[in-house]
């Protein structure tokens, strides 16, 4: 007889169960990344740029206003931001909104990204480069993001580029590095050279709850250090790409298959259901 599974290596069963049996390809036209695999190889960096920072609320809202900026800057969005300067730049993106970002907001991060791509080739060169020197992924990232905001942000940029020396999440800036790193897969790119190994999972309401739910956190509030635990703990999964479970575990919430209150028949019909809190209950 085989010996019975801990709670723990239960829910790493559960977990590549949810990504096996997860229908990603179904997904993309809910998600921001689907524009981003619409756009030739050569744009993806930047159009992934523009889809991750701008994926602040609904969805819907998201896509329609990544679609907006990129209509703008025209069907070679790379070369533009190479070439224009940044008061061009404000000038194709005038009268561009998305929550609390404007045009300006925009224009500044894409002149200051044109600029890293025309130095150093690309974003993901910058940031390999960064993080081999300094060996720390955070401070490789909260220095790609300290100069895509440049010198003396105002506040809707500091929250369009956040600071991950803060404390935050940085939700949308991990999703970027997720996007660009993890192996190409039909939802993730693998643009750039570096381990997806180093990523730290991007946590939204949807992936705390879930963790809470399934023991990967306790913590109540979405931070660098809850992405960080939750992360720990998929690392013993799958030290090599510990970020693999989030798109499948962020759709299961996108979807509401996981509720925010038990639901016999979901809550029965989800596969991870004998590792979650509230089915225990």
């Amino acid at each position: 007889m085989a010996p019975r599974l801990n709670r723990f290596d239960r829910l790493g069963q559960r977990l590549d169960a949810l990504v096996a049996s997860h229908d990603a390809a179904a997904r993309l036209d809910s998600d921001p990344v689907g524009l981003v695999h619409r756009a030739p190889r050569a744009d993806q960096e930047v159009v992934g740029l523009v889809a991750a920072l701008l994926a602040f609320g609904n969805v819907v809202a998201i896509r329609a206003s990544v679609t907006r900026a990129l209509a703008a800057l025209g069907p070679d969005p790379s070369r533009v931001i190479e070439a224009e300067r940044e008061a061009k730049l404000r000038r194709r993106l005038d009268g561009f909104v998305h929550r609390v970002y404007r045009g300006e907001h925009l224009a500044r991060l894409l002149a200051n990204a044109g600029r890293i791509r025309r130095e150093e080739g690309s974003l993901g060169a910058s940031f390999a480069r960064r993080l081999e020197a300094r060996g720390d992924f955070r401070e490789a990232l909260a220095e790609l993001a300290e100069t895509l905001r440049g010198p003396d942000p105002d506040r809707g940029l500091a929250h369009l580029v956040p600071d991950p020396r803060a404390g935050s999440a940085c939700k949308r800036l991990l999703l970027y590095l997720r996007w660009m790193v993890r192996p190409a897969d039909g939802v993730d790119l693998g643009l750039w050279p570096v381990s997806p190994a180093h990523l730290v999972i991007p946590v939204d309401t949807h992936i705390q709850r879930i963790a809470r739910n399934v023991r990967l956190t306790e913590r109540k509030t979405a931070s660098w250090k809850t992405a960080e635990e939750i992360t720990e703990k998929l690392r013993r999964f799958d030290p090599d790409d510990p970020v693999k479970y989030d798109f499948a575990l962020c759709h299961l919430g996108v979807s509401r298959q996981c509720p925010s209150k038990r639901d016999p028949e979901k809550c029965g019909a989800c596969v991870l259901r004998d590792v979650c809190r509230h089915q225990r209950r």
